[in-house]
């Protein structure tokens, strides 16, 4: 097997969970393959009573999966460090968060999408195995189209006719905060008066200072990438509930289609897409798509959304 290969499966119980997986691990180690597995506490555990100490590395799936941006960094820094040391062959087994264990899921989505390309140039079979139980309708119609392969059941592995290439199709799901008065709301305005308007808003916040900064930078920066690669007008927004800060900022365009766009550094576009690489390394959240009247990007800082 030659670069990534992507696939995904199904499960309803513990049995099916390691019915799926216990095979896929255990063949991997016949094969003197480099083997990591970043699941939840559960699953990790389930699988070290059926595998016994074997040379498996075991990842904290909450730690491996922090953010999306953070997640195929570190994954990508790990496929570079057991290429260079002679592994021809890598195996990972990964929970990803969704909204049935509290995880937002938009850039999830993206990141599904995103690392067909990202692990492209590694020799790794990537296996994301999906509780039924607890994952979303949505959330599997995205896996469904997200992953070119599918395990339909224990040791098969077919080709997906559901894969699409490009972004997932759920739609953003707006934040709670959106439900109240904007303390803020500026259409076309500079990234300078951005930076002044949100400066002044959030001052008497129990915020820390970095996440000061962030939602101050963050703002500066959608506003600017919005003017630069956007359609006008340029609608910025500001919603606070004193602990949290949320920015959204909207404009006529369609956005970008790239399932890259924020997750991995870029010169491509130059500042832009470093910038919105940067958010999404120090944000909380960070949702972006399409929507009725354009585009918009939604980033929040300070708590959980």
């Amino acid at each position: 097997m030659t670069g990534f290969f992507h696939e995904t499966a199904f499960y309803g119980s513990d049995d099916d969970f390691l019915a799926h997986a216990v095979p896929f691990l255990e063949d991997g180690l016949r094969a003197g393959e480099s083997l990591v597995v970043a699941c939840s506490e559960w699953n990790n555990g389930l699988l070290r009573g059926a595998l016994g100490e074997t040379a498996v590395l075991y990842r904290s799936g909450e730690e491996q999966y922090s953010r999306p941006s953070d997640s195929i960094a570190n994954f990508r820094a790990l496929f570079r460090e057991h290429t260079e040391d002679g592994a021809r062959q890598m195996r990972v087994l990964g929970d990803v968060p969704h909204p049935g264990v509290g995880a937002c899921w938009d850039w999830w989505a993206r990141y599904e999408a995103a690392v067909n390309q990202a692990y492209a140039e590694f020799p790794v079979w990537g296996l994301c195995p999906y509780d039924t139980r607890t994952t979303p309708a949505e959330v599997l119609a995205d896996v469904v189209r997200t992953h070119p392969n599918v395990a339909t059941a224990p040791g098969t592995h077919e080709v997906n006719p559901g894969y699409r290439e490009g972004l997932a199709a759920s739609p953003q799901v707006p934040d709670v905060l959106e439900r109240g008065v904007p303390v803020i709301e500026l259409v076309d305005p500079t990234a300078g008066a951005v930076r002044e308007a949100v400066g002044a808003a959030i001052g008497g916040m129990s915020l820390s200072e970095d996440d000061a900064h962030d939602v101050v930078y963050a703002a500066s920066e959608v506003v600017t990438n919005g003017l630069t690669h956007g359609v006008a007008p340029v609608r910025f927004r500001l919603w606070a509930d004193g602990a949290r800060v949320l920015v959204a900022v909207s404009d006529r365009g369609h956005g970008p289609s790239d399932p890259l766009a924020g997750l991995v550094p870029t010169t491509e576009t130059l500042s832009a897409g470093l910038g919105l690489w940067i958010l999404h390394r120090t944000c909380d959240y960070v949702s972006m798509g399409r929507e009725v009247d354009g585009f918009t990007v939604r980033v929040s800082v300070g708590g959980q959304t």
